[in-house]
């Protein structure tokens, strides 16, 4: 275990500087877009996305997982393995462009986007490009070398702000978002192909491929679903309410996606690749699943009741006021998410990790049965009712993982709820100091002084519970460390 603590915490630590130099640019262009475009600008790049998130379903076809997942022989079967799941990546994203670009004015009618069948023919560029570079990508994953990964995502931080907001400055349509989403693929595929180690060669074979499928089916289907779960929901908005609502929804799921990204973004693309490496011991792989639980909870939970309480002052300064009515379902979509990271996410890694794609499948089965009437009904009643409806069902996920999770490594649920009991109490705390204050004043510039003040409430109350203080005190010392280290590192340079 001291050699997997090690790669966990070098893996952890690129990831956390790739999400902090993100949340130094990306809100920064958000917020300039926000304020650029209309929420029906959003609406219309949503649906677009939905159709391209569904056909990346086919491209992929699961070979990520597999990749990560597998014990391979040696280092030549890797690479067969890895020629075969490229070729078959490339020529099938090659292929549903192909298939998209002749039924693309149908398929826009169909999202409701009439008319705008060459917008989606353009936007489904993305597709090869995207599939160009999975492979590479699983590998670098499954080697938790995601030092290389920064210089990826750092991309994908950069692009929006040089080519996107420009763009947006002046067509101020929906173009702006599209050609920004292919520039930043067009540049991953080129910036992993250069630096990654393995390159393909003009290698296939059909037997490899069925073996591969016997786990990929599973990685599929479960693939899916998860569309089935993210995406419903915006098929019905688009169709029964319209693009104003569905602008509103999406921006609203993305903005609270960019806060907590900060902290889950270090952390969850490193869980399934180590949890791999544990896959025979389970005790281990609970020892492991709690830790990261916990450090994560430390962070994420005060972030998510933050985002619930302090709804409309986060509105405000990222998105503008002609967002104000996203406010309420910012601050709900939080709360429930926060919850399901902690608690579902975490679980839901044990399934590839183990070889037990199965149940992810099962897993997202019993919530897409839940979630597409609920969702149906409360669309037709208002936008209210339909995000109400869309969070809470959350919930049932969220039962359903922690279920799994005991049945296939025995990880408690009440385990796994005690470990972050400290947190949920002073995130509550936190709650009741926050309304106390914002009853007082909800001008924007107390406001900022009221979060400062609960931050500090949380910490307060965190650090009386003994084991909470020792993490907090570890975490700080690690910290400073790391600053005088790099300070020294600089000096000697």
């Amino acid at each position: 275990m001291p050699n997997l603590n090690q790669q966990v915490a070098t893996a952890t630590k690129w990831s956390a500087i790739t999400e902090v130099m993100g949340k130094l640019v990306a809100p920064v262009s958000s917020m300039i877009l926000a304020r650029l475009l209309t929420p029906e600008a959003f609406g219309v790049v949503a649906t677009l996305n939905m159709v391209i998130a569904f056909a990346e379903i086919f491209t992929d076809a699961g070979f990520q997982k597999y990749l990560i997942q597998q014990p391979f022989k040696d280092a030549e079967d890797r690479d067969k393995d890895t020629n075969v799941a490229f070729w078959t990546n490339l020529v099938m994203s090659c292929v549903l462009w192909g298939i998209i670009a002749i039924f693309a004015e149908p398929l826009a009618t169909l999202v409701g986007n009439p008319g705008l069948g060459i917008v989606l023919i353009v936007a489904c560029a993305s597709i090869p490009l995207a599939a160009f570079s999975s492979i590479q990508m699983a590998l670098f994953k499954k080697d938790l070398d995601f030092k290389t990964l920064f210089y990826r995502r750092l991309v994908a931080i950069i692009v929006p702000l040089v080519v996107t907001v420009p763009l947006a400055f002046w067509m101020r349509s929906y173009w702006a978002l599209v050609i920004g989403t292919i520039c930043v693929n067009l540049a991953n595929a080129v910036i992993l192909m250069v630096m990654s180690d393995w390159h393909p060669r003009f290698y296939y074979s059909f037997a490899r491929l069925r073996n591969m499928f016997a786990f990929c089916s599973w990685a599929i289907l479960d693939a899916i679903l998860i569309w089935a779960t993210g995406y419903m929901d915006i098929f019905f908005i688009g169709i029964m309410l319209n693009e104003h609502y569905l602008g509103l929804y999406k921006t609203s799921m993305t903005t609270v996606g960019q806060i907590t990204a900060l902290i889950t973004s270090t952390i969850l693309p490193v869980i399934m690749p180590a949890l791999a490496k544990v896959r025979d011991d389970h005790a281990a792989m609970r020892e492991l699943l709690l830790r990261l639980q916990k450090y994560t909870a430390i962070l994420l939970l005060p972030v998510g009741f933050g985002i619930f309480v302090f709804s409309d002052l986060i509105t405000e300064i990222l998105l503008g006021s002609q967002w104000k009515e996203a406010s309420p379902f910012i601050g709900l979509w939080g709360l429930i998410d926060v919850l399901m990271i902690v608690f579902a996410r975490f679980c839901s890694n044990i399934y590839p990790a183990i070889g037990r794609s199965d149940i992810a499948v099962i897993c997202q089965l019993l919530h897409v049965v839940v979630l597409i009437p609920a969702v149906y009904i409360a669309a037709n009643y208002s936008f209210t009712a339909l995000y109400w409806t869309r969070s809470l069902v959350r919930i049932q996920l969220m039962v359903v993982n922690m279920f799994f999770a005991y049945y296939l490594i025995r990880q408690s649920p009440w385990k796994m709820i005690k470990n972050i009991l400290p947190e949920l109490l002073s995130s509550v705390f936190m709650v009741l100091i926050a309304t106390m204050l914002l009853n007082v004043s909800h001008s924007l510039a107390l406001s900022i002084v009221w979060v400062l003040i609960s931050i500090i409430a949380y910490s307060c109350l965190l650090i009386l519970f003994p084991a909470e203080r020792i993490i907090m005190r570890d975490m700080i010392i690690g910290l400073y460390k790391k600053v005088r280290n790099n300070d020294k590192d600089s000096g000697g340079r």
